[in-house]
């Protein structure tokens, strides 16, 4: 795999290699020991999710309150999407700033954001299948959305789809009124949190 850090910090995308013969391919679109070098601790894998999207589909931007936040490793692998990573963290030097991968099945890649990060993905393809990890189960009570649409984010939705949203997301606030609300967690809060867990994790891996 080669992984490099997006310009949100705390956010990678890695670079998968497909193995292919006349049966067809493999790829191992996951690796906990390659993950853990990159992050300094272990990925707390608590569950697995997978949706289904049609082109236009548009879901997010989402995050969860820290702690403990909601990491996410995403992959595609079946059609394509545009994956946003924003960080919204109040108090960082990259507050407000987003970074987008295009992930496709036929180029495998990977994304992985940290906890307290703003995620929203794009299908660009009739029936695009997204598996992801996260690091918490979902907890209804602490989930939250911004806008995707929001002007003031100027996210880099191309401008030949036709856009479906899901009634919630439609009704997210937007990014100041999100911060307004005080809904945004904060950069020393995230910061505990990774620090939390590159305490927790065995000494052989810090």
């Amino acid at each position: 795999m080669d992984i490099r850090e997006l310009a949100v910090p705390d956010t990678y995308v890695l670079d998968l290699v497909p193995h292919g013969d006349s049966r067809g391919r493999f790829v191992e679109w996951f690796r906990a020991d390659v993950l853990t070098d990159v992050i300094g601790y272990p990925f707390p894998l608590a569950q697995a999710n997978h949706s289904v999207s049609g082109r236009g589909a548009l879901r997010g931007v989402h995050f969860s309150t820290v702690p403990p936040g909601q990491a996410k490793y995403v992959y595609c692998p079946s059609g394509v999407i545009l994956d946003v990573i924003l960080d919204i963290r109040v108090g960082s030097p990259t507050f407000g700033v987003h970074d987008s991968v295009l992930l496709d099945s036929e180029e495998p890649r990977a994304v992985f954001l940290s906890e307290g990060v703003g995620h929203a993905f794009l299908s660009l393809a009739p029936a695009s299948s997204v598996a992801y990890l996260v690091s918490t189960p979902y907890a209804p009570e602490r989930e939250f959305g911004i806008d995707p649409m929001d002007p003031e984010l100027a996210l880099p939705w191309p401008d030949d789809v036709e856009f479906e949203l899901s009634a919630k997301d439609r009704a997210a606030p937007s990014f100041a009124e999100a911060q307004e609300r005080g809904l945004l967690p904060t950069m020393e809060q995230c910061a505990a949190r990774y620090a939390e867990l590159r305490n927790r994790a065995p000494s052989s891996v810090r």
